[in-house]
């Protein structure tokens, strides 16, 4: 059984309703529950649940700080690529859109990851747009080994591979794994992933299994919140995020909430998520899987991401850029989105010591 075939009990369920009819009992009892199971989950992520925020921020809070501490890890992302062979409607680097495309050379990713650990930063983000032919698994095996030179953590971002192409690259040295299943809703998932390889819906959700198989010690997910109703979509990558810590135990389970930004191309936004709902969404995840790390990238604002600190955030980017090789050469090309904090890693440093929390460069070394 994989998640593919859980997430299909629900495929008849009618959030909507459900929602509708949540009393404020039905609340307060889920807030209450040390152990909070799949409908104790969608509870606290309904409307209703906003009315209680300030409770469920506080146990957010307690529970962060007894599982992590007040520490925040800070990571940057390093895009290689933007070639790519699928018309996602919503990316800037979907195919149907007209950008400078290229590809770094090996001495062009070097000098790269000495500008960005020169930042201080210890853990890199490894992207690519999703093009097997421009970024073979062997030109993603001389990327880890040459990142591995500058970081203690490489995380990659790419295409998804079956599990002997993880092994490769696992074997180079990539630590993690973050991929987004964009939307869980498998029919809208075809209308907005039209050509291309990552039209397979079912093998994209099922890519962190293949990893985690692999033995990589990261896994994380999330939905782009703007493509759909934003509870159904939170609740799907709550529960496949449980479902992996469940089955993938020696694994760091993560979870990220990334909200639409302006790119290239005419795609707009089905619903604009507010921050208050964000905020309430994040909070929520903190009281289903206690020890989990939630990821808040630079899409959103300085002054957002400085109060969400204390309300369960484990893990930020920092002096980020979606450009290809956008640290040694900014606006060489179009970013895959517009960032929301230009702020230096220094700044960011600054602003988590005044929530009185430990901006992380390194958290771990491998044996």
């Amino acid at each position: 059984m994989t998640f593919y075939d859980i997430k299909q009990r629900y495929d008849k369920f009618n959030f909507e309703k459900y929602i509708t009819n949540i009393s404020d009992e039905a609340v307060k009892k889920s807030i209450q529950k040390e152990v909070l199971d799949d409908m104790d989950f969608l509870n606290l992520l309904s409307p209703k649940a906003s009315n209680y925020i300030e409770e469920i921020a506080q146990k957010a809070h307690e529970i962060s700080v007894k599982h992590f501490g007040k520490c925040i890890l800070l990571y940057a992302p390093l895009y290689v690529s933007n070639f790519c062979i699928n018309n996602c409607v919503y990316c800037g680097f979907s195919t149907a859109n007209k950008i400078k495309r290229e590809v770094l050379s090996y001495e062009e990713i070097e000098e790269n990851s000495k500008i960005v650990s020169g930042y201080g930063i210890r853990h890199i983000l490894l992207v690519t747009a999703e093009s097997n032919i421009k970024t073979p698994i062997n030109y993603l095996k001389k990327c880890v080994e040459i990142l591995k030179n500058y970081f203690e953590g490489v995380d990659i971002e790419i295409y998804p591979l079956d599990e002997s192409g993880y092994k490769t690259l696992a074997d180079s040295g990539a630590d993690g794994l973050t991929i987004y299943q964009e939307t869980y809703n498998e029919d809208l998932y075809k209308l907005l992933h039209s050509k291309g390889a990552k039209s397979n819906y079912r093998y994209r959700l099922e890519t962190c299994e293949r990893a985690g198989k692999a033995n990589y010690r990261n896994l994380n997910v999330g939905a782009l919140l703007g493509l759909n109703d934003f509870i159904s979509e939170l609740f799907f990558a709550g529960i496949h995020a449980k479902y992996l810590q469940t089955k993938f135990q020696s694994a760091e389970i993560g979870i990220s909430f990334p909200r639409l930004r302006p790119t290239s191309g005419s795609y707009q936004p089905k619903t604009i998520i507010p921050d208050k709902n964000l905020i309430q969404a994040i909070c929520v995840v903190r009281l289903f899987i206690n020890r989990i790390n939630i990821t808040i990238s630079t899409r959103e604002s300085r002054e957002l991401r400085s109060n969400l600190i204390p309300l369960g955030i484990t893990k930020m980017s920092a002096a980020s850029s979606t450009e290809v090789g956008g640290y040694a050469k900014r606006g060489r090309s179009e970013g895959q989105f517009k960032i929301n904090d230009a702020a230096s890693v220094e700044t960011v440093k600054e602003m988590i010591y005044e929530k009185g929390y430990q901006p992380i460069m390194k958290d771990w070394t491998a044996l």
